[in-house]
């Protein structure tokens, strides 16, 4: 999992992609991590929401993250959808953990999701995340929607690394406790 938070837990605003506080942590530091998470990454995995804002958003842009976005395979679940139209993207529309379960056993790379926090609990729930990076923004929303919601699954998690951000942002890595 990859996501950006606020201080105060959430990943997104009232609306759909309204990120604000993303840019209080974008720069330098947290293009070269994109990258080097781009660059071992077998599959980029979304929910509908998150697909359709992402699929919108890089297939305009050119620069170096754009490249790997646009080019590395793509699996969206979504059960509303009727087609994934963005290059190289897959559509799953039942089992999806069992399907990502699957795709990750075959996978040589990471997968990645990305948002989506309605899939990412339904991964949380059936044990499918490895590592949960999270890059907390150093700011608070004070609203709009968290990314841990009621219903996820109690669990403890160990600190794997915890990097600081020129900017005030923190990149921290929880693997689960086993």
């Amino acid at each position: 999992m990859w996501n950006i938070i606020t201080l105060d837990g959430y990943f997104e605003g009232e609306n759909n992609w309204e990120l604000p506080f993303h840019m209080t942590v974008w720069g330098p530091e947290l293009e070269k991590f994109s990258l080097d998470q781009l660059e071992n990454c077998s599959y980029l995995v979304f929910g509908r929401v998150t697909y359709e804002g992402m699929a919108a958003h890089w297939q305009k842009e050119t620069d170096s993250v754009a490249n790997w976005m646009n080019s590395l395979p793509k699996v969206v679940c979504s059960t509303t959808l009727t087609s994934a139209d963005w290059n190289n993207s897959i559509l799953i529309k039942e089992n999806v953990a069992d399907s990502i379960a699957a795709l990750k056993a075959k996978s040589e790379k990471d997968l990645y999701v990305f948002g989506s926090a309605i899939l990412s609990h339904t991964l949380i729930n059936h044990n499918l995340f490895d590592e949960y990076r999270i890059c907390i923004a150093p700011a608070l929303a004070r609203k709009g929607r968290h990314l841990f919601t009621k219903g996820i699954e109690s669990m403890n998690l160990s600190l794997k690394s915890a990097r600081p951000l020129e900017n005030g942002g923190v990149v921290l890595t929880y693997v689960p406790k086993t």
